[in-house]
């Protein structure tokens, strides 16, 4: 009993830490969500060498542990005098990482389109941008919502990596204070619980999201 009023005490700590979880999470997902779009657009109206280009970036991004990009953000980058703090290090960590995911994502949305579309837009006068910003992407966003709410779900989970660059987010305050206290099962048990409170509601977004495209599609 009093290991958990130990915890209950500790739990301004954890509640504040988790607000840096949620900036880390947003701040990522705003930055993935701008590389995706514009990749995908790219590729849509790029060059044969500017795709090839976009498609190099997706496998190795893809390719190599989130883990490995920030140790290199944030401990590699000074080797050429480039220092970042914890907070951005991690959010353009996550950021550049979610971006390679997220292109095929919009991607796949704007394939989903007939190409029918897109030349019927040409022919009364648009260009392949205005078509692709008019026509194309609001239709296309219907089927990449559910996968973005999916994503967003699980990098803010995958945000518990960020400990690794001592950035102030919830697991790194866990484990502080877990060194501090030692009482490891209380302290980790209140942060999964914490973990949940903020991915249900989420997931709950997610399953409606998939659930009102079903019925669009009926």
């Amino acid at each position: 009993m009093n290991a958990w009023l130990t915890v209950w005490d500790l739990l301004p700590t954890l509640l504040l830490a988790a607000i840096t979880t949620v900036e880390i999470t947003i701040g990522a997902f705003i930055v993935a969500m701008l590389i995706g779009l514009l990749c995908a657009m790219l590729q849509t109206l790029g060059s044969r060498p500017l795709n090839a280009l976009i498609g190099l970036y997706v496998d190795v991004f893809r390719a190599v542990p989130v883990l490995t990009q920030l140790f290199i953000i944030y401990f590699g980058l000074t080797e050429i005098g480039i220092r970042l703090d914890p907070l951005p290090a991690a959010i353009i960590g996550f950021g550049i990482n979610g971006g390679a995911y997220l292109a095929e994502v919009f991607r796949a949305g704007i394939l989903s389109v007939h190409q029918g579309q897109m030349e019927a837009a040409q022919m009364i006068g648009m260009t392949r941008l205005r078509a692709l910003r008019i026509v194309i992407l609001p239709q296309a966003m219907r089927v990449v919502l559910p996968p973005l709410a999916n994503y967003a779900i699980g990098l803010l989970k995958d945000t518990s990596l960020a400990a690794a660059v001592a950035a102030p987010e919830l697991m790194f305050r866990a484990k502080n204070l877990v060194d501090k206290t030692f009482l490891s099962t209380q302290i980790y048990l209140s942060v999964a619980v914490i973990y949940l409170a903020m991915s249900l509601p989420l997931s709950h977004l997610a399953s409606l999201m998939e659930a009102r495209l079903a019925r669009g599609r009926q």
